[in-house]
């Protein structure tokens, strides 16, 4: 994993949090569904899978935001990505050189944030090249390039002035939906469906 501008900075957006939340075992995730009135242009028409770690704000990575960017190109030293048309993500504008992997798995990684029942953030680098050597190198697997944050109190006020609707995580949104679907479909739902998830931050 030494290609690619992305590669040296691997771990920014996720091992740095890591220590803070290595006491985090709550897969307490949330779906954050820009509101149609949002026209910040790094989070127009995104939904945002988020974390609520106990210290800290919460952070999370836009899920429907691919770049015209294949992992074959980040990853050029993986022989099993040759041909891959998996793409990289847009995560946010916080560390956009560094990258998050989210991945799915019955046995989480050492170095993991859960997300949902087997879902995480991980920058378990050891894992992660493990995970490349499979037949289905990218299968359980989304990379983003960057991350979205939030100080604390700072993502309430956002949700109270209306720049969000707060809907329930799941794990076949990230990793099965086209991601030109997911906003137009949940922001029909999140408007049209009470849900009563309050942030932690």
């Amino acid at each position: 994993m030494r290609s690619f501008r992305y590669a040296c900075l691997i771990l920014t957006a996720v091992a740095a949090s890591l220590p803070a939340f290595a006491a985090e075992r709550a897969a307490n995730a949330i779906f954050l569904v820009a509101s149609r009135e949002l026209n910040d242009p790094n989070f127009r028409q995104t939904v945002i899978l988020v974390t609520q770690p106990q210290r800290g704000g919460p952070w999370g990575v836009i899920i429907n935001r691919p770049l015209d960017r294949r992992l074959s190109e980040v990853f050029t030293d993986q022989e099993s990505l040759k041909g891959s048309k998996d793409v990289l993500f847009s995560g946010g504008p916080v560390d956009r050189e560094g990258l998050v992997f989210v991945v799915r798995s019955d046995s989480p990684p050492t170095r993991a944030v859960p997300l949902l029942r087997d879902v995480y953030f991980t920058g378990d680098l050891e894992w992660i090249e493990n995970r490349f050597k499979r037949s289905e190198p990218t299968r359980g697997m989304r990379v983003y390039a960057g991350r979205a944050g939030w100080a604390p109190g700072q993502l309430q006020r956002e949700i109270t002035r209306g720049g969000w609707h707060v809907y329930p995580a799941d794990a076949e949104t990230v990793f099965e939906k086209d991601p030109s679907r997911i906003w137009p479909e949940l922001i029909e739902q999140a408007t049209t469906k009470q849900t009563n998830f309050t942030i932690r931050d």
